[in-house]
């Protein structure tokens, strides 16, 4: 067996969110879950509602110390979390005191772990009074987005090594505004290309503002980056039809955006998921993406493609830029292929470490099970079982695996 070292000091960690742990948040997604457009989508489609309103969640909001214990079972230096700006800001311009020290408090005990913190600022949901101002639409989104940042970045910096701005802005302009499938359900391109803009616009600002906020930056430099969901794009059978339509959705979906942002950014957060294989056909013009053979999937039909991984990451390269996987997981509720998963995608992140990326870390999706947005809380992409009756948090034996590989700080091929 050949052994995969890692580089030294490299961030082993797991990753959540805080609408899909904490509970009873009150925010647009919230409202959402709970609304009679929601429910009726729902039961026409023969499911039950109640498996998809978050409310409780893993009441990870009080239950949070205990979850990094558990964190520190698997080994991680490292975690990744999210704020929750409505809780932060429920109303417009007004800053509640009793969150920022609830999540002041989250960040000393991740301290007190020796885990370091990776937070990101934005991770899908928004504040209500957001909303009802039209969202990421708005023109002055990035503007009152901006305000938010500032006050969290002067009330954290201090614990803050590492920032991510935004989570996956492609995914949330195209499932919200383009497919129709998340809040506010829309269908429409031109409000798609708006907020993509317009989360651009909030990335630079947040990037610049949290340069400058009034912590010293030479005894405490910031880092900062974005969670962006990047996909390897294939032609089928290299047929100049399926070359020209992979160039355009590998630049649209994977280059666009870091373009766009690449002078206001330290490092790259990476979530990787997806293989797509690009196949057109005269006969159904429109389906042409995701035409994978599927001969293995997870537990929501996603193809299963470590090699893709290592593509993805040498097209980073050009960035010269570290690079963090913010997100790389699977839903697998019988625990059957996640060890396989974790020690596959590692191979190839190591194949691509010694191929010049500078891969820094590497977090696990997701700590414990929790809700995932409008597949609610069926799929399972927890290394711990969550038993969502009694908050029982139950190691999966993948855990193992991992906290092992986190330990010794190498896989084996």
């Amino acid at each position: 067996m050949k052994i995969l070292k890692f580089p030294e000091n490299f961030c082993w960690g797991t990753s959540i969110s805080s609408h899909q742990t904490e509970g009873n948040n009150k925010n647009n997604w919230s409202e959402w879950e709970k609304s009679e457009k929601r429910i009726k989508e729902l039961k026409k489609q023969g499911k039950n509602p109640d498996n998809f309103i978050s409310g409780l969640a893993c009441n990870h909001y009080h239950l949070y110390e205990q979850d990094f214990d558990l964190a520190k079972e698997l080994n991680n230096n490292a975690l990744r979390f999210s704020i929750e700006w409505s809780r932060i800001e429920p109303r417009r311009g007004i800053f509640n005191q009793k969150e920022i020290n609830h999540y002041k408090e989250v960040l000393l005990a991740l301290r007190q772990r020796n885990i370091e913190p990776f937070v990101t600022i934005w991770h899908f949901t928004t504040p209500i009074w957001f909303e009802k101002l039209k969202g990421w639409n708005n023109k002055k989104a990035p503007e009152y987005f901006s305000f938010y940042v500032k006050k969290i970045a002067e009330e954290f910096g201090s614990l803050v090594n590492f920032w991510i701005t935004i989570n996956e802005p492609l995914i949330y302009a195209f499932l919200s505004y383009h497919q129709g499938i998340w809040p506010p359900q829309e269908k429409n391109l031109i409000k798609t290309i708006k907020v993509i803009r317009n989360l651009i616009k909030a990335h630079k600002l947040a990037y610049k503002i949290i340069k400058r906020t009034s912590f010293d930056s030479k005894k405490h430099p910031a880092a900062i980056g974005i969670a962006k969901n990047n996909v390897y794009f294939e032609a089928y059978k290299n047929k100049p039809i399926n070359i020209m339509l992979k160039n355009l959705s590998d630049y649209f979906w994977n280059k666009y955006f870091l373009n766009k942002i690449k002078n206001h950014l330290d490092f790259i957060g990476l979530n990787y998921y997806a293989h797509n294989r690009i196949k057109f056909s005269w006969e159904k013009p429109n389906e042409w993406w995701d035409k994978n053979e599927n001969k293995n999937i997870s537990d929501i039909g996603w193809e299963i493609y470590p090699k893709g991984i290592y593509y993805v990451l040498l097209q980073l390269k050009k960035y010269n830029k570290p690079i963090y996987i913010t997100e790389n997981g699977i839903a697998d509720r019988k625990d059957e292929k996640r060890s396989k998963f974790i020690v596959n995608h590692l191979k190839w992140i190591h194949e691509a470490i010694k191929d010049g990326a500078d891969v820094r870390g590497y977090f696990y999706w997701s700590l414990m099970d929790n809700f995932e947005w409008a597949l609610g809380f069926y799929p399972r992409f927890g290394l711990y079982e969550v038993d969502y009756r009694t908050q029982k948090r139950t190691p999966r034996p993948s855990s193992k695996i991992y906290a092992k590989i986190c330990k010794e700080n190498f896989v084996t091929h």
